[in-house]
């Protein structure tokens, strides 16, 4: 499941269960690797060393990188952590996870919508595709100028659209 991807704001499943969860996350530019070299050099070292050639089969390739982030996390030391291993320097999250993510809750002026299985919402009898990643998910809707509404998922800005032509903008 890629961080990632084209939908509007990048949303995929995983960074919808993020946002669900009150994880917020930074992204690069797109096309820029440079700003996050350190992790694109742990993939090429990832890739290199694991996957080059790959394994006959899943359930090989998956012990090859099991194998792997056991060596990268307890016994390689990072130039970054001060020659520690990253087991040595984490700790876990203080933050216990919720028995049941909580839903969104939008200010009383929002008017809510739900997706639909395929990503669409009705407003005004109209449907439209917001994104396949918020399937079954509540969105808050605010009209900030006459016929001009801003869709939410929980605090996060999606888009904007005009009721007139109901065309997404980011």
């Amino acid at each position: 499941m890629p961080f990632a991807t084209q939908a509007i704001c990048g949303l995929s499943q995983l960074s919808v269960w993020w946002i669900k969860l009150g994880i917020s996350h930074d992204r690069i530019d797109p096309g820029q690797p440079q700003q996050n070299g350190a992790h694109e050099r742990m993939h090429k070292t990832l890739k290199a060393e694991t996957a080059r050639p790959p394994e006959r089969d899943m359930a090989s390739q998956q012990e090859c990188f099991d194998g792997w982030r056991g060596e990268f996390n307890e016994e390689r030391p990072h130039e970054a952590l001060g020659y520690r291993t990253p087991a040595s320097v984490y700790t876990p999250s203080p933050r216990p996870m919720p028995e049941v993510v909580p839903g969104p809750e939008y200010p009383g002026h929002f008017e809510v919508r739900f997706l639909s299985k395929d990503g669409n919402i009705r407003f005004k009898k109209h449907q439209f595709f917001v994104s396949k990643a918020l399937a079954h998910e509540h969105l808050g809707l605010e009209e900030i100028a006459d016929g001009v509404w801003s869709l939410y998922f929980y605090d996060r800005l999606l888009a904007r659209f005009d009721e007139r032509d109901f065309k997404l903008r980011a």
